[in-house]
């Protein structure tokens, strides 16, 4: 008898057509170490999440699979890679989010390191997922924006935003990922995600300055079907708890 998997991809469409939120974790390989990592998986066989994000914009230490091998020792969940450059690629991962950054003009991360990677990916099992990715005015440079050498769309033109990911869409990207970058002052505002949400058909996934249960509820409620945690939870583990109440509230209310 023959058997069917289902990739990551149809899990993502199959949470948006039941209305069901996804949570992942972000884990950057150079803020953990085997000790605090353990401790922080051990939460989240705890309080229950969908995903696991490895990556960053800038990794300095060559931790990546073994991150992703203790990861697997200890839970679950697929690990998706949140790569910053082609370097980033470790095939024991399950999927790559293809990032394409749609709201910079600088060719190499709209599609040179993408060349790069490609045939690097071909060889790899890891399921790619063509992702649009739009990074989100935040308050203060970021990372990733300094990283890119791109500037984010301002958080007051939620217009600009929806068509640039709806050229996504239209574009053949599977996901669409507004990010106000890690650490950030001021998450993507309510508004700017319910215009986004209001102009694509595809999965949306939201990150960036979600430090609180309610910055998390705003986000959810505006329209977001995946909600991305990391540095809140690096610093204070037990806001896990907190977001896992959150979703299961939004997503009992919505059976």
């Amino acid at each position: 008898m023959q058997t069917t998997t289902t990739t990551l991809l149809q899990q993502l469409n199959s949470f948006k057509e039941q209305r069901k939120k996804a949570l992942a974790v972000l884990i950057d390989p150079d803020k953990v170490d085997e000790d605090s990592l353990s401790k922080l998986l051990a939460l989240c066989n705890t309080y229950p999440i969908d995903f696991f994000l490895v990556g960053g914009s800038l990794i300095t230490t060559p931790s990546i699979q073994s991150v992703i091998s203790q990861i697997k020792s200890q839970t679950s969940k697929p690990v998706i890679l949140f790569p910053g450059n082609s370097l980033h690629i470790e095939p024991s991962a399950d999927a790559i989010l293809f990032l394409s950054l749609l709201s910079g003009r600088n060719p190499e991360f709209l599609i040179g390191q993408h060349v790069v990677a490609a045939p690097l990916l071909k060889q790899s099992q890891l399921e790619v997922l063509s992702t649009g990715y739009l990074l989100i005015e935040s308050g203060r440079p970021t990372t990733v924006s300094y990283m890119s050498n791109t500037t984010p769309i301002p958080n007051n033109k939620p217009d600009i935003a929806a068509c640039t990911a709806l050229a996504g869409q239209y574009l053949g990207m599977k996901l669409i990922y507004l990010d106000a970058g890690s650490g950030a002052e001021i998450p993507v505002p309510a508004k700017l995600i319910q215009a986004v949400r209001g102009m694509i058909d595809i999965p949306l996934i939201v990150g960036g300055g979600l430090n609180t249960p309610e910055k998390v509820a705003q986000a959810l409620e505006a329209g977001a079907d995946i909600i991305t945690i990391g540095n809140a939870f690096e610093d204070k583990p037990e806001f896990l708890e907190e977001v896992a109440k959150v979703f299961e509230k939004y997503n009992q209310a919505s059976i």
